[in-house]
């Protein structure tokens, strides 16, 4: 990166004109017969005259030197630019984890592991599951749990815009399969009452959550009417993604149905923050479903690596309720917004950066 330099130097070798030259720190920079010397913020023009070339290869500059006033001086900029990179990333380096317990957590299961939900032979009928017979059992991801009483049922959410039908076969081949009903076979308390699930939360919550009602696990089962799906996240088939309007990001949906964070300000979002979440594809359009932001197989850390859709540094950050990227509402930081970034994933209106704000993510 070029970085421009302003003159009125004040110093034992300085010019005596000003310069407005183009140089890029760190390395210091002969310009005709003067050489520009860097340190501490500062630098002057020497006659070359003046040049130590037996000098070793290090910094050295009259602390005399000035700038004019009124004008920050092009390292001062560099060193602040570089500063606030180095304090991005420690804040973000601060927020790192190595969590203590199983990433499993609440799906551990009462210690029975992976077998809850997956059984290696014979499907629900293995896991003694089988509610009814079902040829398909255990042909999808070894599925262990019985999901015939969510067969065909309809659920509505986001307040009744959103109509999904759910697949009458574990087999089915639309993302709504095993990634709707392998959840709710166990999250849904309507059609799916009897999982092992206590309807309690398994995560102990900060104190800015409210204790007047208890945290539900279940959905459809929330003390607000029995069957209710209508507060729930849109969700199903008809829960589309979409890109380049006035509310949305300006991304693209691949052919494939894959979000493309490819736009100026969704870019930057992702070097912000990333991009995490997992759409999924129906009809080469991407869908949300539950596990578009749920991994169900962690639940308290994320893992960043250099493959990530992601500008943070690699390493593993704390989140809460499977989700798949940073999610920490226990941060002792009041002013961190990492909850909101995630959120933002998909409601780009709600950026910083869709708002013509420079903030980042903040932990």
């Amino acid at each position: 990166m070029g970085l421009e330099l302003f003159g009125c130097e004040k110093g034992p070798f300085a010019s005596a004109t000003c310069s407005n030259e183009t140089l890029s720190p760190p390395s210091d920079s002969i310009a005709g017969n003067r050489h520009v010397k860097f340190q501490n913020g500062n630098y002057s023009i020497l006659p070359a005259s003046k040049i130590d070339t037996n000098a070793p290869d290090r910094l050295e500059l009259s602390r005399s030197a000035e700038v004019c006033p009124g004008r920050l001086s092009a390292v001062n900029r560099y060193a602040l630019v570089t500063l606030m990179i180095l304090g991005g990333a420690s804040l973000a380096a601060a927020q790192k984890t190595a969590p203590s317990s199983d990433v499993l957590g609440a799906h551990l299961n009462y210690g029975r592991g992976c077998a809850a939900c997956h059984s290696p032979h014979s499907g629900a009928y293995g896991n003694g599951k089988a509610k009814a017979a079902d040829s398909t059992l255990g042909n999808t991801i070894l599925w262990g749990e019985g999901d015939d009483s969510l067969y065909g049922k309809t659920i509505t959410t986001g307040g009744g815009k959103f109509v999904e039908v759910l697949p009458t076969s574990m087999s089915a081949t639309t993302p709504d399969a095993s990634g709707m009903l392998t959840c709710l076979s166990c999250h849904d308390g309507n059609y799916a009452m009897g999982a092992m699930m206590k309807n309690t939360l398994y995560e102990k919550l900060p104190s800015t959550y409210g204790t007047n009602s208890a945290v539900p696990t279940l959905i459809a089962s929330n003390n607000t009417g029995a069957g209710n799906y209508l507060n729930d996240h849109p969700m199903g088939l008809s829960a589309r993604v979409s890109c380049g309007g006035a509310n949305e990001w300006d991304c693209t949906i691949s052919g494939a149905g894959a979000v493309q964070m490819a736009g100026e300000r969704s870019r930057q979002f992702v070097k912000n923050y990333g991009y995490f979440v997992k759409p999924g594809n129906y009809n080469n359009t991407a869908v949300v479903v539950c596990t578009t932001c749920h991994d169900p197989h962690v639940m308290n850390v994320v893992t960043i690596t250099s493959s990530s859709i992601s500008g943070l540094p690699t390493g593993t950050y704390s989140t809460m309720f499977f989700l798949r990227a940073p999610y920490n509402p226990n941060d002792s930081n009041p002013l961190s917004n990492q909850t909101a970034q995630f959120c933002r994933q998909c409601h780009g209106d709600k950026s910083n950066e869709m708002n013509g704000s420079t903030a980042g993510t903040v932990f």
